[in-house]
């Protein structure tokens, strides 16, 4: 499953803590240049470098004797012994094999209900059993029975979760049997909200009744963690693990899409047919599938004999393999990659709507929120696509080949789905883009702890099953598995990967079974490297120092992170440390095993730089001062692209020392990387003329669109002499970042001109335009406009939509009671709404809140006082609803500041 919105609610947080007016959409592309030397902790340098100079170094030392004193055992040296084991998240313990599932469903969309018949083989696993158990949450049965229809007695648990079945006698080990359910669900009665899965109904109605405008009537399925047994009868755990067949009825106006191949399509009268979809394979309960609705199938090429297609809404028909791009070639990596082909008998992808999730991986039936939809010309240079696409395809191997057999496990899936991300990354798009992916995830891992404890990656003591669906599970674990690889290499890491899903395939697995592949491949005990990374919490924290004196370096590392929350006082590092002289490295490796360690590196002349980890591997915050000589050095010489983010990154913020600075960033202008070239941009305040003449050159026409509108952007706040022409020439560009941006510019360059321009891009259904517009709106202060931005709060997400609502919000301020009270409603009924994007909710959050802010200010006005203070009041009412009514654990956090 991919989880969208915890790293950009962190980032979203920063934006909301920092502003109060509108953002430029097109300064966004790149992340906060980094004012340390380690780019992981650039989103919140001052509180990290405050953490790390009050953390003591720390001196561990055992018992001179060994033998515990008596101040120890009379309890005054150690905490009180706890007279309970600890809670610890175990695997479900089962019983019953679940061999084979059969559903027949049809529905009731008035009612939101399923009416369902289903028909389970089972046989006990080990002990005998007259008795079963299935999850079943809030089903009405009308029966229960075994195959030939003998009536079978049941009872419901306290809360109706889970139904116990009396079986006809007591099963003995391989003896199976067959149960048939007769039963109706609806699961909008008794679904709720929260984590990162937004709401756990398991399956949802959109619009059912037709009653919200031309949004489509939809059906559509989310299972993971536990939840399609609100919709059938199963043993929902992660650990199951079964055949599966599907039979559908629905109005022939609808497509649908299953697990596995549809094998018929027959008339069930009444404008009605049945589809029987049919998966041989077993996998677990959790990524059964369904989805009905209006969808045009797009066929790609076939992939190995099986199909390869896309469930499209018919306006995106024509854009299918630019919104699910590279489809056939990932199929064809991760199974060259893995040594294992791909074992699935097709492979379908859809968007639906109101999605409560970034996209799951249901086996062969992928499913993704509206946020996936655009036209070619809103996806030119967005990579979130083919991330999310290669991201739930590699769970085909990690997560339904091979399943976590507990939720505590979950890094087993989540982790190896996420590097994914950067493996194809650094396939399709070189190491650089790699690189800047893996900054990204490496920032919300790091921005998480921040705000909370860090915890293990194979988390037994959770208080929720949902908890583990974090920074950690997914963020940490690709980076931990980064690290793995790096340190077996690459032909060990792979042929560990294809030895650990040959064995294991079609099971549920444990972190033990992922180390055991490992060791069995590489001959070593990897028991350290899983202890500290998948056992233990938290990272290293490294304080890094260098001396040059007599034909000698000496490197000082220390370690210096809080041991609480399971941390290691001592981390285990191997790695390397590149000295360059001359332009020329050379690579030492060394061993990190203490906490206060300094090693002596033989270098005849004192190095121009010394860059630790240059492979950038090394999941680790990094206290490690250079001098601007230092730096550019860095930037000549150091190939990675961290050494260059950070080299600019570092130069543009220190005081003096203009020459190096401009050498450096008139270089990183023209880097070979887009992310560099954006980062110097946003480092300069008075550019050169030279330099000037590079942010021209790239504002008309650098290949790449995010950058290219960060040089308008600039180019605008300079009020630059060439700006009219070149934001006139941006108009016409492909990339609607770049036209946005080109009327942003047009605004300063030719204001009087620029209404016309604005009022001939309405018509374009583009949240970067949409946002400008707005920005455009609330400034000229056009109440006439209101209408516009309200047609275009609904479909505004992500960092668009912070802009969007701060711009209505900046137009509502400035109009009448009427207007400002309709304005406040329709922004609570968003923010109240927990169907809506977090992002939304968001934003009308924070809109209500500055809006409020803005007319306390006004409240003078003799004239409206008693309106404004009414308004006022009724907002701070509005916004406290809002925080009871939120689920979402980071937007509570954000709330905190309204």
């Amino acid at each position: 499953m991919q989880n969208l919105s915890l790293t950009g609610l962190l980032a979203a947080l920063l934006l909301v803590l920092s502003c109060n007016t509108p953002r430029q959409t097109t300064t966004s592309t790149t992340p906060p240049a980094p004012t340390t030397d380690n780019p992981a902790v650039a989103e919140d340098t001052a509180i990290v470098e405050t953490e790390m100079r009050n953390l003591d170094t720390m001196t561990v030392r055992p018992s001179t004797n060994g033998v515990i004193s008596d101040e120890e055992i009379d309890g005054t040296a150690q905490e009180e012994i706890p007279n309970t084991l600890p809670p610890r998240a175990i695997a479900y313990q089962r019983v019953h094999d679940l061999l084979h599932t059969k559903l027949e469903v049809s529905f009731d969309w008035d009612q939101e209900m399923v009416i369902g018949k289903a028909t389970l083989r089972l046989k006990p696993i080990f002990r005998p059993s007259d008795e079963l158990t299935l999850d079943a949450k809030n089903l009405n049965f009308n029966s229960i029975s075994l195959e030939d229809g003998t009536e079978l007695d049941y009872a419901y648990d306290d809360d109706r979760q889970r139904v116990t079945i009396m079986l006809d006698k007591a099963y003995t080990r391989g003896e199976e049997y067959t149960i048939v359910l007769d039963y109706t669900a609806i699961p909008a009665a008794s679904g709720t909200a929260g984590g990162a899965i937004t709401s756990d109904k398991g399956l949802f109605f959109i619009n059912p009744r037709g009653e919200d405008g031309d949004k489509p009537r939809q059906i559509w399925t989310q299972g993971e963690t536990e939840n399609n047994s609100r919709w059938f009868p199963t043993i929902d755990k992660p650990n199951e693990r079964t055949t599966q067949e599907l039979y559908v009825t629905v109005d022939d106006e609808y497509e649908t899409l299953s697990n596995g191949v549809l094998v018929s399509s027959e008339p069930a009268g009444d404008g009605q047919r049945t589809d029987y979809w049919k998966m041989d394979l077993p996998h677990a309960p959790y990524l059964f599938a369904l989805v009905v609705g209006d969808f045009e199938i797009v066929e790609d090429e076939e992939w190995n004999g099986i199909p390869v297609n896309y469930y499209m809404e018919e306006e995106y028909a024509d854009y299918a393999k630019a919104i699910f791009p590279y489809t056939p070639e990932m199929l064809s990596f991760f199974s060259e990659i893995t040594g294992t082909e791909y074992p699935w008998p097709k492979y379908s992808q859809v968007a639906v709507r109101d999605y409560v999730s970034g996209a799951m991986e249901n086996t062969t039936a992928v499913i993704f929120g509206e946020f996936m939809n655009g036209t070619d010309r809103d996806l030119i240079d967005v990579d979130m696509n083919e991330k999310i696409v290669a991201h739930e395809m590699f769970h085909h191997w990690f997560g339904d080949l091979v399943t976590c057999e507990s939720w505590s496990n979950l890094t087993l899936n989540e982790g190896f789905a996420n590097y994914s991300e950067y493996l194809w990354m650094e396939r399709k798009h070189g190491k650089d883009a790699a690189d800047y992916h893996l900054l990204e995830e490496w920032q919300g891992y790091f921005g998480s702890v921040q705000n909370s404890a860090p915890h293990e990656l194979i988390w037994y003591d959770y208080d929720d099953k949902e908890q583990m669906f974090d920074a950690h599970s997914y963020n940490k674990g690709g980076a931990v598995l980064h690290m793995l690889r790096n340190y077996v290499g690459d032909e060990a890491f792979f042929a560990s990967l294809e030895h650990y899903l040959s064995r294991n395939e079609f099971t549920a697995v444990e972190v033990d079974e992922l180390r055991i592949a490992f060791e069995d491949t590489t001959g070593e005990d990897l028991s350290w490297f899983f202890e500290q990374w998948f056992l233990k919490a938290g990272h290293p924290r490294m304080r890094i120092t260098t001396d040059y004196a007599d034909g000698s370096l000496s490197l000082h590392v220390e370690q210096v992170q809080d041991i609480d929350n399971n941390v290691p006082a001592v981390f285990r590092i191997p790695v390397d440390v590149d000295v360059y002289t001359n332009g020329t490295a050379e690579r030492h490796r060394i061993l990190i095993d203490m906490r206060d360690q300094t090693f002596e590196l033989p270098t005849p002349t004192e190095p121009d730089v010394v860059v630790f980890d240059p492979q950038h591997q090394l999941l680790a915050e990094m206290d490690f001062q250079k001098t601007p000589e230092e730096l550019a050095a860095q930037y000549r010489s150091a190939p990675a692209f961290l050494d260059r983010y950070v080299a600019v990154g570092q130069l543009a913020g220190m005081n003096g020392q203009d020459e190096l600075r401009e050498e450096v960033l008139t270089a990183a202008l023209q880097d070979s990387f887009y992310a560099i070239r954006g980062v110097a941009l946003q480092s300069l305040e008075e550019p050169t003329e030279e330099q000037l003449t590079v942010i021209r050159e790239i504002a008309r026409g650098d290949d790449r669109s995010q950058v290219r509108a960060v040089a308008l952007s600039l180019l605008t706040q300079l009020d630059d002499a060439e700006l009219a022409p070149i934001a006139r020439e941006a108009l016409d560009a492909d990339a609607y970042s770049v036209v946005a941006a080109g009327l942003q510019a047009l605004v300063t360059a030719d204001p009087e001109g620029v209404a016309e321009t604005a009022a001939s891009l309405e018509e374009i259904d583009n949240l970067d335009i949409s946002a400008a517009l707005a920005g455009l709106y609330s400034e000229s202060g056009d109440l006439s406009k209101l209408p516009y931005i309200e047609g275009r709060l609904e479909s505004a997400d992500n960092y668009q939509a912070i802009d969007l609502y701060t711009a209505y919000q900046t137009l509502l301020a400035k109009g009448q009671d009427a207007e400002q009270i309709a304005g406040v409603a329709r922004l609570k009924d968003i923010a109240m709404d927990q169907s809506q994007s977090p992002w939304r909710r968001l934003a009308a959050t924070k809109a209500i809140s500055d809006l409020r802010n803005s007319l306390s200010e006004r409240i003078e006005e003799a004239e409206r006082a008693e309106q404004l203070n009414k308004l006022i009041m009724e907002m701070g009412t509005s916004l406290e609803s809002i925080k009871a009514a939120e689920t979402n654990a980071d937007l509570k956090n954000i709330y905190q500041q309204f």
